[in-house]
């Protein structure tokens, strides 16, 4: 009898004799293989009974009366009270009922191919990544959270790792693609902040070193002490009507900026604001 050349249906020949019998078993093959969906692809020993039409991929080794018979990665039929044998064709998908997942026979065995929950080699979220952005998200919102049903710990650590030292691990903020600030170990292991007008030069704001923890601002040479500023510094100017209260911490500076004789730096020394030109109590 002859068949289909690609999933081996039976076709009619001219003046064949109960031809419905043929079309019948041409409609049953394409009722099991038209979006194929298995049982199971990993169960090795055959069932004593079956639902007719269910369908298993069989594994290596499989066993029972008809199943070792079977040529591993064959679709096991139950029809008709017992199992018969439809080999898969290249590019067949199933669905594996007892897995959740898809299988992709290539010709030679079943395998999770694209489908690969382990690994893929780029994603796109409503919009389509690319060798540089393998991972491209197109939404106002991104919303990355703790575990809450597995459930973890609680944490929410988001890891950027680099290769070396020399290498960068940062997150670039842009406006129309063009960079205008980055944050992160940008060539080096000081955690640095930096900004740029234009995409192209970038200037370094903020940097701490990792060892003392020390900042530096508005400069690129490692801090000599908890803060150092490469450039002038200003602090906020106060009538002395309005001065914030000196209780709240000794060494606050502010700038006086009525006081007798013109405006002068005050600090705190925990009870109440000192000119830094005398120490004389600021009233």
């Amino acid at each position: 009898m002859s068949r289909s050349p690609r999933l081996s249906l039976p076709l009619l020949m001219p003046q064949q004799a109960q031809r419905h019998l043929t079309l019948n078993d041409a409609f049953r093959l394409l009722d099991v293989l038209v979006q194929t969906a298995v049982v199971s692809a990993e169960r090795s020993d055959e069932p004593d009974a079956g639902e007719e039409g269910q369908l298993f991929i069989l594994p290596p080794g499989a066993t029972g009366a008809r199943w070792s018979e079977m040529e591993t990665g064959s679709l096991a039929l139950f029809d008709n009270g017992g199992f018969v044998e439809i080999r898969p064709v290249a590019g067949q998908l199933a669905y594996v009922t007892d897995r959740r997942s898809l299988l992709l026979f290539d010709g030679a065995a079943w395998g999770e191919g694209p489908f690969a929950r382990d690994e893929w080699p780029a994603i796109g979220v409503n919009a389509a990544p690319s060798t540089g952005n393998r991972l491209t998200v197109a939404a106002d919102a991104e919303l990355l959270t703790h575990d809450a049903r597995t459930p973890g710990s609680g944490d929410a650590r988001k890891i950027v790792n680099k290769q070396a030292t020399a290498r960068v691990a940062s997150v670039l903020f842009q406006t129309a693609f063009s960079g205008r600030a980055e944050i992160g170990l940008l060539g080096e292991d000081r955690f640095a902040v930096r900004v740029s007008a234009d995409g192209e030069t970038f200037r370094t704001a903020l940097k701490a070193d990792p060892a003392s923890g020390h900042l530096s601002v508005a400069r690129e040479a490692s801090p000599a002490c908890a803060l150092d500023v490469g450039g002038a510094v200003r602090v906020t100017a106060y009538p002395k009507a309005a001065l914030p209260p000196a209780g709240n911490g000794s060494g606050q500076i502010v700038l006086v900026a009525d006081e007798a004789g013109g405006a002068v730096l005050a600090f705190s020394d925990g009870a109440a604001w000192r000119r830094v030109t005398d120490r004389a109590i600021v009233t």
